[in-house]
């Protein structure tokens, strides 16, 4: 009597490694894309909380931190700064979602008092997708 073993052939692996590869190649770029919306969509958010706190250090101090303050102000009071009352932050001074500082000017460009921003995820000015510079004054306002 002859017994019989169950297995597969070498034919119906490759077709399965044919459609697993298939699926992923489909399912992996939205993923990805998915990763990069939400990444810009924290950065959002942060700096919708820090323009909050810097609202309350000028209602305090009557004035925006200097550039050379920086948001540091926010936890830590500046020298010479009498009217501060903060820390305005719950928390450290976070980076943004690519692990880089956001970029604070006071002045800021184009009538604001300030700039607030973040360069994305290539750290570079300019770009777009996920390596789009993220302003305070373009965040919907």
């Amino acid at each position: 009597m002859k017994s019989r073993t169950y297995g597969f052939t070498l034919l119906e692996l490759l077709v399965v490694m044919v459609i697993i590869g298939l699926l992923a190649s489909y399912v992996a770029p939205r993923f990805f894309d998915q990763i990069g919306k939400s990444e810009v969509k924290a950065t959002r958010a942060q700096l919708d909380a820090l323009d909050k706190a810097l609202g309350a250090y000028r209602i305090d101090t009557g004035h925006y931190p200097s550039t050379e303050q920086g948001l540091k102000a926010l936890v830590e009071r500046p020298q010479a700064e009498p009217k501060w009352s903060g820390p305005y932050l719950a928390k450290a001074l976070p980076p943004d979602p690519w692990g880089r500082a956001y970029l604070y000017r006071a002045p800021g460009d184009q009538n604001h008092d300030y700039e607030l921003m973040s360069l994305g995820k290539d750290g570079q000015r300019g770009g777009t997708g996920d390596n789009i510079d993220i302003s305070i004054w373009d965040t919907g306002r």
